[in-house]
């Protein structure tokens, strides 16, 4: 059956250039609503414009399709509201949230101004949770919506000279599992894209005949399918180059100490078998955790724990 988005409404930060355009573009193609986001500022967050986001409205209008532009900055509560309230007043719903927005301002951790650290994590940080908090109540009355965030592998395992970057990046894996679980009740899905793409904020990262390979357009595909209505929940897509994976969090089985055997030394002395990846698994929850521990102990100490 074909993916379609007839009748939704969609809204993209970020959506000027690169990969929010590529989204963009996807969705309208499809028969979206778009809300184009676009605050126009340069890598590094300077600056501000509104011609990519009009140029992308302008490409989804010749197309056939319906959109409007806004440049509400995300890490601005107020300005986010704004454009929610622009979005429902022209077409009464959001079905679609997709949080791409982004500014890179790369510099070792010894050199970082904190002030830097702190614009990023707000962009791509609070960004996206500025924007998933104005369209939540949306969603939840109309039992519907589709919440992507966007992560990367920077986040996920690690970039020199991006600490900023990567905390921001790893904290999508967090606010998706729990709105994951909040959203289920009203048929909230919530995803997180890891996307590998020539873009401006890569440009000084990737090879030159890598860049054709790792277009934007080559992972909008996953993107659609992921705020589709029969997308999943929970889950961490890989993407580029046309290649997708999923990325998941794993626990080893571990090992249990009890009384005076729990000290520092024994840790060290076992410290490869905790590591030993045999029987490792997904928890569901954080207190799939706890219920681990605590069974651990209680069968190390020979008691029966009813849980």
């Amino acid at each position: 059956m074909d993916i379609r988005f007839d009748n939704r409404v969609a809204i993209v930060t970020g959506a000027g250039v690169g990969l929010g355009r590529a989204h963009a573009l996807g969705l309208a193609a499809r028969g979206a609503k778009v809300v184009v986001n676009d605050l126009g500022v340069s890598r590094d967050g300077t600056g501000r414009s509104s011609d990519a986001a009009e140029s992308v409205v302008a490409e989804i209008k010749a197309m056939g399709g319906d959109a409007m532009s806004h440049g509400a900055d995300v890490s601005d509560e107020d300005a986010v509201k704004d454009m929610i309230a622009q979005a429902m007043d022209a077409w009464g719903r959001i079905d679609i949230c997709v949080n791409n927005a982004g500014i890179l301002m790369d510099k070792t951790f010894a050199k970082m101004e904190m002030a830097a650290f702190r614009k990023v994590v707000d962009v791509h940080l609070i960004g996206s949770a500025n924007v998933a908090h104005a369209c939540w109540p949306i969603m939840r009355e109309q039992k519907y919506g589709r919440i992507v965030l966007t992560s990367s592998a920077s986040g996920l395992y690690g970039n020199f000279g991006q600490s900023n970057y990567g905390a921001a990046k790893a904290a999508m894996l967090g606010l998706m599992n729990v709105l994951h679980m909040e959203g289920a009740r009203d048929n909230i899905r919530v995803n997180t894209l890891a996307p590998t793409a020539a873009t401006r904020m890569t440009a000084d990262l990737l090879p030159a005949e890598a860049q054709e390979l790792l277009a934007p357009e080559t992972i909008t595909p996953g993107l659609l399918y992921l705020v589709s209505e029969d997308a999943p929940s929970q889950v961490i897509l890989g993407a580029g180059a046309g290649s997708y994976a999923e990325t998941r969090v794993y626990e080893t089985q571990g090992i249990t100490l009890i009384g005076d055997d729990n000290t520092p030394e024994a840790v060290a002395a076992q410290f490869d078998k905790i590591r030993d990846d045999t029987d490792q698994r997904q928890l569901g929850d954080a207190f799939g955790q706890t219920k681990k521990y605590a069974l651990n102990a209680a069968s190390a100490k020979g008691l029966k724990l009813d849980w």
